[in-house]
C-alpha cells in the first residue's frame, strides 16, 4: 500500500504533473486524513480545485487519526523536530507499513524503518 502525502494530490491537478494521476485515482492508495485538512482547509483553494480534491479523497482510502497514530506522531515529533502534519503523515505510515509517496522526501529522511518515494524527479 502507498500512503500519498498532501503535495502529490496537489501536484497532480497540475497538467505538468498529470503523470501523478494514476496514483491519485487508484483506490488501493491511502492518504491521512491529515492531508484531507491541509489540501480542503486551505485558505487560497480555488473552486475547480477543491471539487478535484474532494474527488480524490472519495477514490483513496482515507485513514483516521486514532490515539495509536496520535502516539507515534508524538514520538517521531520529538525525536526528529517533525512539523505536525509531517509526523501524523510518518506514523500513519509506519502503523500501516505503507510506502509514503511525496515529493518532500526531506522532511522524513532522518527517520528509522520508514520507505520514502518521490515520484517527482
Amino acid at each position: 500500500m502507498m500512503l500519498l502525502d498532501s503535495n502529490i494530490i496537489i501536484y497532480s491537478y497540475q497538467p505538468a504533473y498529470s503523470f501523478l494521476k494514476p496514483l491519485v485515482v487508484d483506490p488501493g492508495n491511502s492518504v491521512s486524513a491529515i492531508s484531507r485538512l491541509e489540501i480542503l482547509g486551505f485558505h487560497g483553494i480555488k473552486p475547480d480545485e477543491q471539487r478535484y480534491c474532494e474527488y480524490i479523497f472519495h477514490v483513496l482510502k482515507q485513514i483516521s487519526v486514532d490515539d495509536l497514530i496520535l502516539d507515534e506522531a508524538i514520538r517521531l515529533r520529538k525525536a526528529y523536530k517533525c512539523k505536525l502534519g509531517d509526523s501524523i503523515v510518518a506514523a500513519t505510515a509506519l502503523i500501516f507499513q505503507a510506502e509514503l509517496v511525496t515529493r518532500n522526501v526531506g522532511d522524513f529522511k532522518n527517520i528509522p524503518g520508514l520507505i520514502v518515494r518521490n515520484p517527482i524527479l
